[in-house]
């Protein structure tokens, strides 16, 4: 029997099961996308139909004027994809100090989106790159046949325009299977190795992030007869170290109807922040969803977020 994830952050300390400071407002632009990949935790396609509106997107605007300093981390589905990231992007230019940009790499390379590398420069924009392995084989097989190709021209594009030099390029990790990632540091440094010497491909950091067991990889795990020992797996790597850093005790993210949640995790499993009779808040009541010492909105999943050397949507948690 697995313990419920929140008890086991009080029984450490009854801070870690409440929010402390806003630090990251987190976007997710919507579940349109050119890929359709099989861990995907909001089941992202080229069919997707949430996709936030430039009313939402102007609300957002005007409340990060009224808390500037913030980082914006923009995400998806694809969220170049979006008819308004151009807008976001250009309305929060002088709101924040720190705008992230979270890439499939492929839609660089699509026709009509050929333009989005150099807007990504001339924004100053940290370009989070989504690259689940640098080996071919693998990145085919989690993101579709072609893929790896693709993501390769799509970094020497950003590489010739300074990213991974003066500009931020990071790389994400996660793992094609049930298991969980191994040494980030270790990783980072195989993946810079093949990628420099293979194909004379650079970047900033290696953000490792372990598969949460929802959305498609959820139905993965249940299809194969695991997820109960995928769950267990997570539990019983729990890392206490890893659990005073969980992200949601200083980020808040924003679904495509400007919803809030503790994470994009807890976004695609529905499960919102509240306020004190039940009612769900949206992006008019951020500052209140962001008080210090509010109760996070926590699950099963969340074990993911502590296992090993811990996960978040900036890597790992622990050295």
């Amino acid at each position: 029997m697995i313990d419920e994830f929140k008890e086991r952050l009080r029984k450490i300390n009854c801070d870690f099961v409440r929010f402390e400071t806003l630090q990251t407002l987190q976007i997710n632009l919507g579940n349109l996308c050119n890929l359709n990949c099989a861990h995907c935790h909001v089941e992202a396609s080229p069919s997707g139909g949430k996709i936030m509106s430039r009313e939402v997107i102007d609300k957002i605007v005007t409340m990060m004027e009224r808390i500037p300093g913030i980082t914006l981390d923009m995400t998806g589905g694809c969220p170049e994809m979006n008819p308004h990231f151009r807008r976001l992007v250009e309305k929060t230019a002088d709101l924040s100090p720190r705008r992230i940009v979270r890439s499939n790499l492929t839609i660089l390379n699509e026709p009509g989106y050929k333009w989005l590398p150099g807007f990504f420069r001339e924004q100053r924009l940290v370009v989070a790159a989504s690259l689940p392995c640098y080996l071919e084989a693998n990145v085919d097989r989690q993101r579709g046949q072609g893929t790896h190709a693709r993501c390769m021209a799509a970094l020497r594009r950003l590489n010739s325009l300074g990213y991974g030099d003066d500009l931020e390029l990071n790389l994400v990790y996660n793992p094609g299977d049930d298991s969980i990632p191994g040494s980030q540091k270790n990783l980072e440094t195989a993946y810079k190795q093949v990628l420099k010497e293979k194909y004379g491909i650079f970047f900033s950091n290696l953000f490792v992030i372990a598969n949460a067991p929802i959305g498609r990889f959820r139905k993965f795990l249940e299809a194969e007869g695991i997820y109960d020992r995928y769950l267990n797996l997570l539990a019983a790597s729990f890392n206490q170290d890893a659990a005073k850093n969980i992200m949601c005790r200083t980020l808040i993210s924003i679904d495509w109807e400007g919803i809030l949640y503790n994470c994009d995790f807890n976004q695609a499993i529905g499960l919102p922040i509240t306020g004190p009779t039940g009612e769900i808040l949206k992006i008019e009541d951020l500052e209140a969803a962001a008080a210090a010492g509010k109760e996070l909105f926590l699950s099963q999943h969340c074990y993911c977020c502590t296992a090993g050397e811990g996960s978040s949507c900036t890597g790992a948690l622990v050295a």
